[in-house]
């Protein structure tokens, strides 16, 4: 049986969880620079601490422990230490050279981890999500209030990013894909264009699963769009899942969670934060709490799929 089929079915019998925040979790190993290094960066020309996707290549064992850590909780899927392994994000550390190595990489690290536990309890099957998250840049709007015309991204940039990208997921042994945090639909639509390129290139399709934030108390993307507009804007590549994550906490999130539950004709997913950040930039829910109002999105039939996102 194809994990992509074996993914459908565990969906069809029950509620998934995804894993929660790997920056989260990279924080507490307490790291300096040089750890984000290793030897073979020792000599690079800029400061690397906080580039966490480089961990992949400098730190697997680090990473490896953190995916096999969410496996022993439970954790259904893991998601790839890839939130910026794009070569439109690396280029703040001028590594874009290593997009494809990265998502490689961090693709067999987490592929590791579940193929062990999997192996341990059969019955419970463990999947990886390869990420493909926004970058920083926005196709749609202009970074410069005084030049709304202005973009400092084009479509087809962000194509070529996330095609090379997606191949070293797939390389790697990513079980689905997994779009995320998405604040410009656009930047997404070029993301699932790449993808759905690549697949036919390959000649087979993964899973995909589309995961977006709704920025503030407005209920809408960062790029303008409300629940409904967002789902109708990309429910056309037929994903596995539809949700969102990052920016706002779980009472926070729950209305919007419930709006697209009643909407989208696919599996319901979301992994928001640990409430909303304090002045200090730390999250104070706790577990306890955060478990217990997404129980009562799981009682109330909202999704299908759960994690977290910051600060969990």
């Amino acid at each position: 049986m194809s994990k992509a089929t074996l993914l459908k079915q565990e969906l069809s019998n029950r509620i998934l969880f995804l894993d929660g925040a790997m920056g989260t979790m990279i924080q507490g190993y307490k790291l300096e620079e040089k750890d984000f290094r290793g030897e073979r960066f020792a000599q690079w020309e800029v400061d690397l601490k906080g580039n966490n996707d480089l961990l992949s290549i400098t730190q697997p064992d680090i990473i490896k422990a953190i995916h096999s850590a969410y496996f022993e909780a439970g954790s259904d899927i893991v998601e790839t230490n890839t939130f910026n392994s794009t070569s439109v994000s690396m280029a703040d550390y001028r590594m874009e050279a290593l997009a494809y190595e990265l998502n490689l990489e961090s693709a067999r690290v987490a592929k590791q981890a579940a193929d062990e536990y999997t192996a341990k309890t059969p019955e419970k099957p463990r999947f990886v999500a390869g990420v493909l998250g926004p970058t920083a840049r926005t196709a749609s709007m202009s970074p410069d209030v005084n030049d709304p015309g202005f973009r400092n991204i084009s479509f087809d940039e962000l194509v070529d990013a996330y095609t090379e990208a997606t191949r070293g997921l797939i390389d790697g042994g990513a079980d689905i894909i997994l779009i995320e945090t998405i604040f410009d639909t656009l930047n997404a639509k070029a993301a699932i264009f790449a993808v759905d390129q690549y697949f036919e290139a390959i000649g087979y399709k993964l899973p995909v699963m589309i995961s977006g934030t709704i920025t503030d108390a407005s209920g809408r993307t960062l790029s303008g769009q409300t629940v409904g507009a967002f789902w109708h804007s990309l429910k056309h590549i037929e994903p596995i899942s539809f949700g969102f994550n990052c920016a706002l906490g779980a009472t926070e999130l729950r209305q919007y969670i419930a709006e697209l539950s009643s909407i989208a004709d696919t599996h319901v997913s979301a992994h928001p934060n640990a409430g909303l950040p304090n002045e200090f930039g730390e999250y104070d829910e706790t577990p306890e709490q955060m478990a217990q109002e997404l129980a009562d999105w799981a009682q109330s039939g909202y999704l299908n799929i759960i994690g977290g996102c910051c600060g969990t």
